[in-house]
């Protein structure tokens, strides 16, 4: 079953963790994989120095700032594809970055696994044919610091907003 709109619309905090266990799912012709979240990462507004809102809204931040349950892809080092799922009402820019799937580690390597890249901004998981979320188990996590942030000011690289799936994946759903 697909999530509803309202699963969504909390901040990116709460949500980060209940997105472990839920199966990201990608249509790719008439193939559909379906794999579940083991990773991810928060990331709370303009106020958390990590987030890329923390400038305020721009073309790029823009799709942050609406209503939770799209996706927001952007180009990392000018490499890698990476998918967030839009978390919180609308202007209150948070997001959930997707760090790993059963079976995938790393936001850049299940992008490319799953042929994701900029053309999936701004998707909509809801509706969209070709991605979306489906309910799963409720994983038990661990936290630690984010990863990746030296930007950031100390208090906001030290919060434990990076959460880890601490229970293997039973059924490998590809």
């Amino acid at each position: 079953m697909r999530l509803p709109l309202e699963f969504y619309k909390q901040p990116a905090v709460q949500l980060a963790p209940l997105l472990l266990g839920k199966m990201l799912c990608r249509k790719i012709g008439d193939d559909i994989m379906r794999l579940a979240i083991t990773e991810t990462e928060a990331y709370a507004g303009e106020s958390d120095t990590a987030c890329h809102a923390r400038r305020g809204k721009t073309p790029r931040t823009a799709v942050m700032y609406e209503v939770g349950g799209i996706a927001y892809v952007y180009l990392c080092y000018g490499i890698h594809h990476l998918l967030n799922v839009v978390a919180a009402d609308a202007e209150q820019p948070e997001a959930v970055l997707i760090r790993g799937l059963d079976g995938i580690s790393g936001p850049g390597r299940l992008t490319k696994a799953l042929q994701i890249d900029m053309a999936f901004n701004r998707e909509d998981f809801i509706n969209s044919d070709r991605l979306w979320l489906e309910d799963g188990p409720q994983m038990p996590y661990t936290t630690t610091p984010r990863i990746g942030i030296d930007y950031a000011s100390e208090e906001d690289k030290a919060r434990l907003w990076r959460f880890i799936a601490t229970k293997d994946i039973c059924d490998k759903n590809i």
